[in-house]
Formats: C-alpha cells, structure tokens, sequence
C-alpha cells in the first residue's frame, strides 16, 4: 500500500533527490538572471541564489533523516523546510510583480554599480554603449568600431537598456515562475514528512514487545 512505511520513505528520499536538482536548477538559474540582467547587487537575484543553496543543504538534512528515520532530523527539516517555503514564495512573488519601470530601476542601480571592466564587456559583447542613451558618460569611440560598418559620424552604438530589456524581463519571469511552481512541492514535503515520522518502522518490534513488563495490562 502507497500509504505505508516503505512507501513514504522512498517517497521522501525521491523527494528530496528532486531538490537537490532543483536547488542545482535555481542557482543556475540566479546565474544566468544576474548575467543577462547586470545587476549584480540585486536582492531578488540574490535571494533565488540563496534559496537554491539552502535547498541542497536541506534535501542533503531530509535525506539522512528519511533513510535513517531519525525522528530529530525530520523534525528540524520539516521546520527549516516550511520557512524556505515561506522564503522562496515571497521571493518568486516579487519577482512576478516588478513591473517593467521597477526592472529598468534595477538594471540602471546596478549597471552604475558594477566596475567599468564589466560595462566594457557588457557594451563589446552586445554592440551597444551607455545604459538608457547614447554614449552616456561613456567613451564609445572604439566601441562604434563595432557597431557601425566605417560611418562613424552618421552612426554611434544604440544604448543598452533597450538591448537587454527583454533578457532583463525573461531573467525575472524564469525566477519568478520556477520559485512559484517548486515552492508547493516543498509544502508537499512538509506533510509527507510529517506523516513518515509518525509511522513505525516494520524493521523495529514495538516498545511492548521489548519492554513488556513497562506496560500494565
């Protein structure tokens, strides 16, 4: 029967293999969105690169206590797992909710906050110079090189932001929707865990069988 002991456990480890691919899946995807956003300092961001490495740290915590039916670690993890829960949701929420003005807010405070080094490799790789207009505060001159075929003075690189403001956009969606859709799995795990540390081990006989002069009949 699925709603045994043997059932739930190898239910619970499945599980928390899965989120050991998923915390793998939200720190790559925090990568990717503090690359295509350049916004290296951002909160959000940062956060979805939190809650992946705290999710292999607690799948590595579920894992031990499901194959050992260890009533303390499932306890604590159990705990720690509804507050990433918590975490995560609120996070991927606000991820969903920037609207387009709170991206370009965001993609400007860190584009004016990274060093020169990465604005030049940001401008070489994606033929543009300056962030919302051209050649703002920014030598362009070898970078129009690049973007214009020998007419530089009828032509400058365009501006990043309209550039990469589609990739700013998707970096936060693909946030956003994968903490959504992983984070009630994590509620999942929560009961299922729950329901695991209450049942008893088949292996185990029950205290009355060992202990049978502690109990009065």
């Amino acid at each position: 029967m699925c709603g045994g002991f043997t059932c739930s456990k190898n239910a619970l480890i499945t599980l928390n293999i899965l989120y050991v691919m998923v915390g793998f899946l939200l720190i790559g995807v925090g990568v990717y969105a503090r690359a295509a956003s350049i916004v290296t300092n951002l909160p959000i961001v940062g956060g979805i690169l939190a809650c992946g490495v705290i999710l292999i740290l607690i799948s590595i915590l579920g894992l031990a206590g499901a194959v050992k039916h260890h009533q303390v670690m499932l306890f604590f993890y159990m705990i720690i797992l509804f507050m990433l829960f918590l975490i995560q949701f609120s996070i991927a929420s606000s991820c969903l909710a920037v609207n387009s003005e709170q991206q370009k807010e965001f993609a400007e405070e860190g584009w004016n906050n990274v060093p020169d080094s990465i604005r030049h490799q940001v401008q070489e790789s994606f033929f543009c110079c300056g962030f919302n207009t051209t050649n703002s505060g920014t030598q362009c001159e070898v970078l129009n090189t690049n973007c214009c075929s020998g007419d530089l003075i009828n032509c400058s690189c365009p501006p990043c932001l309209p550039v990469l403001e589609d990739k700013i956009n998707f970096a936060f969606k693909l946030c956003g929707g994968l903490g959504i859709f992983f984070s009630f799995t994590e509620v999942l795990a929560v009961f299922l865990t729950r329901r695991y540390r209450n049942q008893h081990d088949p292996h185990y006989p029950p205290a009355r069988a060992i202990f049978p002069h502690n109990y009065q009949y």
